[in-house]
């Protein structure tokens, strides 16, 4: 029998941490007042403790929206390590995609506030870029452990990049249009990826 497995059915992210609810509250006050028009005091009030111990979750009042992203990744590198040794790749690295970028239902609206304005703001685009290289790093990490050689060689280097292209991409339509759905573009992405070019070589008119 074979020991693939289909992709995670479990709802991505766990319990938030501490990190994590300080964040949902400056995203908050964020979405209402603007990012830079709201102080790293204003945030520590809010959540309901002192700007000293706010600092000792967040380096900096740009890493707050990512809340704790450190851990989300901890949680993706395992969830690609107890994948079965024999599954494709594209299913596999499908598969943590989707399990990472799924949040459940009672959390989407505050997720598309969250993506909105990680993706919108130009203050947080200088910090976002350190965010997405430990996002492919982890990506690299498998990759390179399947085929046997170092993440950064080309391989792996160029699937953490092509990765994050279709998260960036899917993140985008959906932040546009409201009626799709994160993980069917995702997993159109992925099988766009999967298939190579020739889907699009197939949607050209004759």
């Amino acid at each position: 029998m074979s020991s693939r497995r289909k992709p995670s059915s479990r709802i991505g992210r766990h319990p938030s941490t501490t990190q994590d609810r300080i964040a949902t509250v400056a995203i908050e006050l964020f979405a209402a007042q603007g990012f830079e028009e709201t102080s790293v005091d204003e945030v520590a009030e809010a959540a309901g403790i002192a700007r000293r111990t706010l600092f000792r979750y967040f380096p900096s009042k740009n890493a707050i929206p990512w809340g704790d992203f450190d851990d989300h990744l901890a949680m993706m590198r395992a969830e690609l390590a107890e994948l079965p040794a024999d599954m494709p790749m594209a299913e596999a690295l499908t598969s943590a995609l989707l399990h990472f970028n799924t949040v459940p239902a009672d959390a989407a609206a505050m997720h598309r506030k969250r993506m909105r304005l990680i993706l919108q703001t130009p203050t947080l685009q200088a910090y976002s870029s350190v965010m997405y290289e430990g996002w492919r790093r982890v990506v690299a990490e498998y990759v390179a452990g399947r085929l046997g050689v170092s993440p950064t060689d080309h391989g792996p280097r160029t699937t953490g990049y092509l990765l994050l292209g279709i998260a960036m991409s899917a993140y985008e339509q959906w932040l546009a249009d409201a009626t799709l759905e994160l993980t069917d573009l995702l997993a159109s992405g992925m099988k766009q990826l999967s298939d190579g070019l020739r889907t699009l070589d197939e949607s050209v008119p004759r």
